[in-house]
């Protein structure tokens, strides 16, 4: 009765128009290309998982080399590892973007690159391989955007990998979606306006969850077998090892339930035997700490002769420069004086040299002068005194004849 009185109840209220509750949390939801990405990344994982791990399986049955088994562990781990993180970033772009990007890069890797010899004569099936992953995503791609954007994305990628190679097999790298901002020319604060609206964020959540928990276990036995390839032991050795622990324990259980007194008897017996090593020890250890303690004496005490002579030195210094100090001081004082007499004759004497030519040199050219113009008058009256008597002669002269 309960049920069906809460059932009308809902119903009713459902039916009500005035009691209509409308939850909007104002997120823009992603756009339809952006699920698109988003989903097909999504499924493309699983397909690069599948040929990585078949590809690699292949290779390690058909080789006894331990460097080949080594290296197609790596590539299943660092590879898938490295592709989670591409495909599963927040912005359906980036993922789209770093997934290209490392799919380009992984083929480089082992069709030119460093890792072009890891698996010796079965090195084609890794190029082929990375070759058709490569090309798949890129072909899912040009499938749901225009020709003109994909040749400029495909354009970047070459550019990308070409600038930016895997190195070993780590597979280390950093996302190439921040270079692809600055070469599409797109304002970091643009790129992404949304992560989707609450029930594709938890999709999103949801995938992660579901992909991390399946991949897993599957990575920690390849490092296990890795671990062991390297430790050069193998599952029939950690077999025997467990069976030979499990006898043992068999064994020694047996032993305590059919000999519970040859048990105490031999624990009596060690405890007589070990007594007087524990006594041994405990003596030596009693003489160890004493000399120990002697020797921190001994240390405490030369540190403080050592204090009291470094202060002794520092104030035989301090004396020694305080009295160099005063003999300069003096020095300096007696130096100043002896340029301030020298500066202060110069002086006087310049003052003098001022004083004769600017008084006593006109008055001795006016004195100069005045005495040329007397010789230079009486001069031109002797002149004109003899000119006068010779002309007087001459009119003398004149008359008498």
């Amino acid at each position: 009765m309960s049920l069906w009185l809460a059932l009308a109840l809902l119903v009713s209220v459902s039916g009500c128009s005035l009691l209509e509750v409308k939850l909007e949390s104002g997120v823009e939801p992603l756009t339809q290309e952006q699920l698109n990405m988003r989903l097909f990344s999504r499924e493309f994982s699983y397909r690069f998982y599948t040929q990585v791990e078949t590809t690699a399986d292949m290779i390690a049955a058909n080789t006894d080399d331990k460097q080949v088994i080594a290296n197609t562990l790596m590539w299943k781990i660092n590879a898938e590892q490295n592709v989670q993180r591409a495909i599963f970033q927040a912005a359906p772009v980036a993922a789209m973007v770093d997934t290209w990007v490392f799919t380009e890069q992984m083929h480089q890797f082992f069709a030119t690159g460093n890792g072009s010899q890891a698996f010796g004569e079965q090195q084609q099936f890794a190029i082929d391989a990375s070759r058709a992953l490569a090309d798949q995503f890129a072909k899912t791609i040009k499938g749901f955007i225009n020709n003109s954007r994909f040749e400029r994305n495909y354009e970047f990628v070459k550019q990308y990998v070409a600038a930016n190679p895997i190195n070993d097999f780590s597979f280390s790298r950093v996302s190439a979606f921040d270079e692809w901002l600055s070469y599409s020319n797109i304002n970091e604060f643009e790129a992404v306006t949304t992560f989707g609206t609450m029930p594709e964020v938890m999709s999103d959540m949801s995938d992660r969850m579901a992909m991390t928990t399946e991949q897993m276990p599957k990575i920690l036995g390849w490092k296990a077998e890795l671990y062991a390839l390297y430790a050069e032991v193998g599952p029939e050795d950690i077999e025997i090892a467990l069976n030979n622990m499990s006898e043992t324990a068999k064994r020694f259980q047996t032993l305590m339930e059919n000999s519970p007194e040859m048990m105490h008897q031999l624990a009596a017996d060690l405890r007589v035997e070990l007594t007087p090593l524990v006594n041994e020890l405990s003596l030596v250890a009693d003489d160890k700490l004493a000399q120990l303690s002697k020797e921190r004496e001994a240390v405490s005490l030369m540190i403080v002769t050592e204090r009291q002579a470094i202060a002794e030195i520092i104030a035989s210094e301090r004396a020694a420069a305080m009295q160099e100090l005063d003999v300069l001081s003096a020095k300096t004082v007696d130096l100043v004086f002896e340029k301030v007499i020298v500066t202060i004759k110069s002086v006087i004497l310049y003052v003098i040299l001022f004083l004769l030519v600017v008084f006593f040199a006109p008055l001795g050219l006016g004195v100069w002068l005045g005495k040329r113009m007397g010789y230079k008058s009486a001069l031109e009256t002797v002149k004109a005194a003899a000119s006068t008597s010779a002309d007087t002669n001459f009119t003398k002269q004149s008359n008498s004849d």
